[in-house]
């Protein structure tokens, strides 16, 4: 397979399809297709029928000399090769009968042989005709005129007399030529009449004197013309004037010589020169200045000549239109003259017509638009004969500029011509329209490997050709389909792009071309390279003479490339010399002469890219001991400036001594005591083998300049300062820099730069012009001129549109540079629009996806900065309306730019919420969108309120429970599980028992008196089992009633009310409140039926006098209270504050007792058995209770491993402080396993899969929550997942119900 290699540095195939007549054509007509153009390669043309298309043919206007002969030139082309034909005057002429005619073979260029011949006879209008199979085509019409040099007519002249001071003109009146001659005035021994302020030459010939001097004195003012085409110069009759000084004029006011009167009117052609003249009189001579009434001359297109009376304008456009005065000026006053500019056109193209080349059934169109003034007229040919006088096609329809061709069919070719027309000129345009079948073919070449460095541009091509036109498709590796999206970019001829190759972009790529005729594919190879760097560079060296120098030159390059390294010595090569090695990555310079300081480069190149990189080679005088002492040179003296102009000046001066280093650089520094004295500034360095320099210099600076000298040790002291130079003022150089538009408030653009410094204004009087229009409106610039300011403010313009701005420079001395184009935006305001289709999809009962539809751009009124979704939990789904919370806070998620989706993160199961969602830009928030309800499915619930033990006995006791607090769904049950504990590593068996929904209470039986058993409670949801709330406790010998001391880490549970099943939804506020404790802290839950906002959990010491201290828990039912003292009472009540008034709803009081740290033992000095043992033996029972009540003084507390490993929950559910559950401790001690439970290694809980993170979704600022845990933030950036969290959402995602979960 042969393979052809494109190494790609930088282009692009410009060959694109000609579509612009298409784009016209689909706005008109349906099923229309876009224009196709012929490629060049012959191989495809061979073959290919084609209609003539005039290649080359002579100007409208063709003026010949009669020494030569007449060449007219028409060559067109075509398939098959074109005949071709001429018109005279409007009539057939007949080449073959003319002998001094002839045609060039396979061309219709003619050529006349006007030898021996009148060339008069040959004069007349012609036009070529051009033909073939398929069409014909024709040329301009072309003027053929004879150049002409006429003889000057003889004439009499008479010697003219002036008094000193007089105005005076000299006629000249050449003879009219063919061109028109160019005239001169000159004297008898042909030296050129000099010209100045007062003597002019005007635009016809003849010379002006605004007034006479006595040095005007001759009698030898010729007047010379020269005709171009023939080169002959003729000659008027010299001149005499004759200057008397006797009765000289006096001083007076101008006036004008040419033209006369106050005003006159010029018409111009567009696109043409325009010149205005003003000559004037007067004495002093006057000084002549040009203005536009109304606007500015074209500064890029504006010459003044013959000292400024003449004003010339290139290029003229219709804007060039107006008045244009011109003023006369001396000391004694001022003339005036208005000159009234027309503006004509002759005919010119907007859009000429195209080629097309369409396929059979196909429709095109051919448009002819053109302007002119007047208004041009336009007519069709096709084949050359006029359209309405052609054989009738009923395909064809004709409309002004435009005809439409519907539905072709083959052997319907023609050529078409668009004639246009007015007083000024015509335009003649041929375009063909070919009807053509033919399959894609692919003009790229097969196989072709290009080769593209690392993030560099990548262009595969893909040129084609076919009737119709084929569709393009690329794949890489013969399986992905590419799409047009970053990083590839598919152009319209064809060519793939990769704007940023990377490696992985390296394969096979196919692109197919498609048409109803065929199919056709190319493979073309892609291969991405390490781009070529030099790790190591050559370091600067100072050797001694006689040693040798190493400079290692180390490269990375791409291993498939082959590299080339060169060194340089001073940019050219190395000299041939064996003392110079060069190995891969060194060079090594033995016995070091002098002649081998200098600079050199190593320059590594492969076929793909190159880098270099330069050190130099200083030789220094090899020393004996001592060693050589190095310091900084001394300053250099003797500053000198010579060669002095206004924008540079020489800067010489004598070097210091080295000090044993040779000197590196100079560098050198100015003050400008104009702007800013006293602070010198680097100006620039050279070499330190220079002791001259060419300063470039900034205009109005006072400047002084220093020298300081460097080597290897450092900088020397600056010189002595050189005298003062002053530049001149002249218009600024430089634009301002870092210029922005932007608005701060609707229907405002604040328009900023960073002003020019002194240095940089070029002179006094620094202004700004400051000129802005909207972009993609046909308007002209708005300007204004500020000056001491950095901004601009543009008042009045539409909402956030982009406008071009350019901020110029000028002071008294002239305008800047031309300024830069950027672009801003005006002010933006609040959206308009709200987002429409919003849907929202729940994925399980914590999380839901919402969507909708983005806004149009125009609704925004300024940059969009995304969607602001607003979420509020309603209420429970097992709750009624009435128990709905009115004053509940929004969730705010910002979803940036353009994003149509979201995820909802942290919902509360089996709850009912309502979504809308707002637009964002940099103003704020538009309009909210309506609003949306969604429910979440069930959940597991949370944990049981509470856990009681309440009568115990000899062998039972009983518990009692309450619902939890957060039942996420419709309860099913309760699950009971409990085993006995000891003090050592073993447990018991786990017994399990469930209850109904309504059971809340159970009495075990058969219980050891003598065993610690630790309970377990959970509810049940359809979902599954929730969190335990955990409890231990044993059964008591005897007939006490009392309950055992609790375990110092077990809650204790006090309930002030029985169990209630629900508040009703009048009455109190508050239901029933419970109390559990344990070290330090205490939890208190409560039911709360009213909707009041500002509540609190207050407490105090029992029978002391504080105030009670108050906690907010806005929006819980569940806090706790921590830091609490052990074995201290306290007074604990909730209270509930109206906000709107000062009504206040509080609950009963309860008594909460913090326990002390008891111990976890079962008293064993009360066991009667133990008693009876002491007595039978007793140095063992004595032995014994020393052991005990050692044992008892360290707490009774059991090995610490030991108890983690025994006393383990059976599920560990952790606690979420956030949401003020209390159902189980991280304690240690409460995280008992069950008999044959495993837990991880880590002693921590693995989150379930669909428990997602809050920083998974959203961004913005810091997240906020309420004390219940609810987000009412926006989310910010990523967090490590709490592994302690709970798994109230561990059920996975289902399909179905994900699809069920649309509201």
């Amino acid at each position: 397979m042969d393979f052809t290699v494109v190494h790609l540095i930088v282009g692009e195939n410009t060959m694109r399809s000609s579509g612009s007549g298409a784009v016209l054509l689909m706005i008109l007509l349906s099923h229309m297709t876009s224009a196709l153009e012929v490629p060049l390669d012959p191989k495809v043309l061979e073959g290919l029928p084609q209609p003539p298309t005039i290649t080359l043919q002579s100007p409208k206007d063709y003026i010949f000399d009669p020494r030569e002969n007449i060449v007219i030139h028409c060559e067109a082309k075509g398939k098959p090769h074109p005949n071709f034909s001429w018109t005279r005057n409007g009539s057939h002429f007949d080449v073959e009968q003319d002998s001094k005619v002839l045609m060039k073979p396979s061309s219709g260029t003619l050529v006349i042989d006007i030898s021996g011949e009148k060339a008069e006879a040959y004069e007349g209008t012609y036009q070529c005709t051009a033909h073939n199979d398929h069409g014909t085509a024709i040329s301009n019409n072309i003027v053929i005129r004879q150049s002409r040099s006429p003889l000057w007519s003889k004439e009499r002249l008479e010697a003219i007399t002036v008094q000193t001071g007089v105005s005076l003109v000299l006629q000249c009146r050449p003879p009219a030529g063919l061109p028109p001659p160019v005239i001169f005035w000159m004297d008898n021994i042909f030296q050129r009449l000099p010209l100045d302020n007062r003597v002019s030459q005007a635009l016809n010939g003849d010379l002006y004197f605004s007034n006479v001097l006595p040095e005007d004195n001759r009698n030898d003012y010729i007047c010379y013309a020269r005709f171009p085409y023939t080169q002959t110069i003729q000659q008027k009759q010299p001149i005499s004037v004759t200057v008397l000084e006797n009765n000289p004029t006096g001083e007076r006011r101008p006036g004008f010589m040419t033209p006369l009167g106050a005003s006159s009117t010029k018409m111009v052609l567009r696109g043409e020169t325009l010149e205005l003249e003003c000559i004037a009189e007067g004495l002093p001579t006057p000084e002549m200045s040009w203005q536009k009434d109304g606007g500015e001359l074209p500064t890029s297109r504006v010459s003044f000549l013959n000292y400024k009376k003449t004003l010339k304008i290139l290029d003229v456009s219709e804007a060039d239109a107006g008045d244009y005065t011109c003023t006369a000026t001396n000391r004694l006053g001022t003339a005036h003259h208005n000159i009234k500019v027309n503006v004509k056109a002759a005919p010119f193209w907007i859009s000429a017509p195209r080629n097309l080349i369409l396929a059979p059934n196909e429709t095109g169109i051919l448009t002819c638009r053109v302007n002119g003034d007047p208004k041009p007229d336009i007519n069709w040919f096709v084949n050359g004969v006029p359209i309405e006088n052609a054989p009738e096609d009923h395909t064809r329809k004709v409309d002004a500029d435009t005809v439409i061709l519907s539905r072709v069919q083959s052997g319907s070719s023609a050529v078409y011509q668009c004639n246009a027309s007015n007083e000024f000129g015509y335009l003649i345009a041929n375009a063909f329209v070919s009807v053509l079948a033919e399959p894609p073919r692919v003009l790229t070449p097969p196989n072709q490997v290009y080769q593209v460095i690392t993030n560099s541009l990548a262009l595969l091509h893909c040129a084609t050709f076919g009737s119709p036109i084929p569709t393009i498709t690329w794949f890489k590796d013969s399986q992905i389909s590419i799409k047009s999206e970053d990083p590839y970019v598919i152009h319209e001829n064809g060519t793939l792009e990769i704007n940023v190759a990377q490696s992985q972009n390296s394969g096979k790529y196919t692109c197919i071309a498609t048409n109803n005729l065929g199919v056709k594919e190319n493979h073309v190879f892609l291969e991405v390279k390490e781009p070529t760097r030099i790790l190591k560079q050559p370091e600067y060296k100072v050797v001694q003479r006689g040693t040798s120098a190493v400079f290692e030159c180390k490269v990375k390059h791409d291993p498939s490339l082959i590299p080339t390294m060169t060194w340089l010595k001073n940019s050219g090569e190395l000299p041939d010399d064996e003392r110079f090695e060069v190995d891969a990555d060194s060079l090594t310079i033995k016995d070091v002469t002098d002649e081998d300081a200098g600079t050199y480069t190593c320059i590594m190149n492969t076929t793909l890219d190159r880098d270099s990189a330069r050190a130099t080679l200083t030789v220094v005088e090899a020393t004996p001991t001592p060693a050589i002492v190095y310091e900084k040179p001394d300053p250099p003296t003797d500053l000198e400036l010579t060669d002095q102009t206004e924008r540079s000046v020489q800067l010489t001066w004598i070097p210091g001594d080295e000090h044993n280093s040779p000197t590196q650089k100079f560098l050198i520094q100015y003050e400008d005591l104009l702007h800013e004295p006293g602070i010198w500034v680097n100006m620039t360095e050279v070499a330190g083998t220079r002791t001259t320099a060419q300063l470039d210099l900034s205009p109005y600076v006072y400047y002084s300049f220093r020298v300081l000298a460097k080597n290897q040790v450092g900088y020397s002291q600056p010189s002595q300062p050189s005298r003062q130079y002053r530049t001149n003022p002249a218009a600024p150089d430089e634009n301002p820099s870092d210029v922005h538009g932007e608005g701060t408030e609707p229907g405002n653009l604040v328009i900023s730069w960073k002003s020019l410094t002194g240095f940089q204004s070029n002179g006094p009087g620094l202004e700004y012009k400051v000129l802005w229009r909207q972009s993609d409106v046909d308007q002209d610039w708005s300007s204004k001129t500020v000056a001491n300011s950095s901004h601009f403010v543009v008042s009045g313009v539409p909402v956030y549109v982009p406008y071009e701005i350019k901020v110029q420079a000028l002071n008294d001395y002239g305008n800047g540079p031309e300024a830069e184009v950027v672009v801003g935006y005006s002010g933006e305001d609040m959206p308009l629009s709200a987002a429409d289709g919003v849907l929202v999809m729940v994925h399980n009962s914590t999380v839901a996806q919402v969507h909708w539809e983005p806004v149009s751009s125009h609704s925004v009124r300024g940059k969009l900065k995304g969607y602001k979704v607003y979420y509020r939990r309603e209420r429970g789904l097992h709750e009624t309306e009435e128990e709905v919370d009115q004053e509940a806070q929004h969730q705010v998620l910002t979803f940036s730019g353009n994003q149509t989706e979201g995820r909802l993160p942290g919902l509360q199961p089996y709850s009912l919420y309502i979504i809308f969602i707002r637009v964002l830009n940099s103003k704020g928030e538009g309009p909210q969108s309506q609003e949306k309800q969604f429910e979440t499915p069930e959940g597991v619930p949370g944990p049981p309120s509470f856990l009681n033990v309440v009568n115990p006995s000899l062998d039972s006791l009983t518990l009692e429970w309450g619902p939890p607090v957060n039942k996420n769904g419709r309860l099913t049950g309760y699950t009971l599980k409990y085993q006995p504990v000891s003090n050592t590593t073993e447990v018991g068996p786990v017994k399990v028992m469930d209850f109904l929904v309504n059971e809340t209470t159970v009495t075990l039986d058969n219980l050891n008196s003598s065993v610690l058993y630790k309970f377990y409670l959970s509810a049940k949801t359809i979902k599954g089992a929730g969190a335990n709330v955990t409890k231990e406790a044993s059964a008591v010998m005897g007939t006490s009633p009392t309950e055992p001391p609790p375990h110092p880490t077990s809650p204790v549970t006090q309930s002030a009310h029985p169990p209630l099943h629900k508040a009703p939804s009048v009455g109190p506020v508050f239901g029933i409140v419970n109390t559990s404790v344990s070290e330090e802290c205490a939890l208190i839950t409560w039911e709360y039926f009213g909707h009041h906002k500002n509540i609190y959990v207050e407490y105090m010491v029992e029978n002391s006098k504080e105030d009670w201290k108050k906690e907010s828990v806005n929006g819980s039912h569940s806090h706790i209270l921590k830091g609490l003292k052990p074995g201290t009472s306290y007074r604990v009540r909730v209270v509930a504050r109206d906000p709107a008034g000062p009504t206040l709803h509080t609950t009963s009081e309860e008594v909460v007792t913090v326990p002390a740290v008891p111990s976890r033992h079962v008293d064993i000095a009360t066991q009667g058995w133990f008693i009876g043992l002491m007595c039978a033996i007793a140095l063992l029972i004595l032995v014994l209770l020393i052991v005990c009540f050692i044992k008892r003084n360290k707490g009774g507390k059991y090995p610490v491993k030991e108890k983690e490993e025994a006393h383990q929950d059976p599920e560990i559910q952790p606690m979420k402080e956030d949401d003020g559950t209390f159902g189980e401790y991280s304690d240690t001690e409460d995280h008992k396993p069950l008999k044959g439970s495993r837990t991880p290694s880590n002693g921590t809980v693995r989150r379930d899969e669909s428990d997602d993170s809050l920083v998974d979704y959203g961004e913005g600022g810091d997240g906020q929550f309420n004390e219940d845990g609810s987000f009412i933030g926006q989310y910010s950036g990523k967090k490590e997942k709490d592994t302690h969290e709970g798994n109230e959402s561990s059920e996975a995602p289902s399909p179905v119900n994900a699809m069920n979960s649309f509201v």
